[in-house]
């Protein structure tokens, strides 16, 4: 490991301290930034829009990362198996947005649950709800006869999308949820959908590795516009039939079947 004193001390009582810059992160463990600070709303938007992101294990201290290379994946050029094609024509499923962001951060709880990996402690959880009622998370989520079975949720801040877990109960869940978020960023011109790290799952989608330096680049240039903050809705054509359509669509539903 690299010589921990190259490590930052965010100090929690003040949100409004600054990141050091990305370029004096750790080489081992790759992209480890500073650690301490809080999960304020302020603290993660600046981390966000400096292309850093909290990632740590519950009951341990916070630590803020910023890899390289980075993980990204064009919404333009999300890859669509054969058998995933044949899935999402088929429509026996309804896409929705921001219809469930609390169901989708406890799904993607338990799916890192027994695992060795991070998972969304207590803290993580309340701050991105936090994000969320503020207009800067958003979540989208897959229905199979009313019932849950797929998501992913992130953050959007100008026209970058930060994308933060995803999970599924059945097969394709997650595939179809990241799919039509993709259509639906690519209708409102996004640039940038970060993925963070690699994993053979996400470059199977598109997604591809880039320096930090150019995905700082690119994240700059993204950030220039303004954001889609509030609840979103899609505004492509997407699969909404009646019969998939959970309970709490059956009154004053502002999605339409098709």
């Amino acid at each position: 490991m690299d010589n921990p004193v190259r490590l930052h001390w965010l100090d929690p009582r003040d949100p409004s301290q600054p990141f050091p810059p990305p370029y004096k992160a750790m080489r081992d463990p790759n992209g480890l930034l500073a650690i301490g600070g809080d999960l304020s709303v302020s603290r993660l938007l600046r981390a966000y829009s400096s292309g850093i992101f909290p990632w740590y294990n519950p009951n341990e201290p916070i630590l803020w990362w910023c890899p390289d290379p980075r993980a990204v994946l064009d919404p333009t050029e999300f890859h669509v198996s054969h058998s995933l094609g044949k899935r999402i024509r088929k429509y026996d499923y309804t896409a929705t947005l921001d219809h469930a962001f609390p169901e989708v951060l406890e799904a993607c709880t338990a799916s890192r649950r027994g695992s060795h990996g991070t998972w969304l402690g207590p803290d993580m959880k309340r701050a991105y709800l936090e994000l969320h009622e503020q207009g800067y998370a958003h979540s989208a989520e897959i229905w199979h006869h009313g019932r849950l079975i797929g998501g992913l949720y992130g953050v959007a801040l100008g026209r970058a999308f930060f994308g933060e877990s995803m999970f599924s109960t059945e097969t394709d869940g997650s595939k179809l949820a990241l799919y039509w978020l993709c259509r639906q960023l690519q209708a409102w011109d996004f640039e940038l959908l970060d993925c963070q790290i690699a994993s053979q799952h996400l470059q199977s989608l598109g997604a591809t590795e880039i320096p930090r330096e150019k995905f700082l680049t690119r994240l700059r240039h993204a950030l220039l516009y303004p954001g889609r903050d509030g609840r979103w809705r899609y505004t492509v054509e997407i699969p909404s039939t009646f019969d998939h359509l959970p309970e709490l669509f059956s009154a004053n539903s502002d999605v339409t079947a098709t």
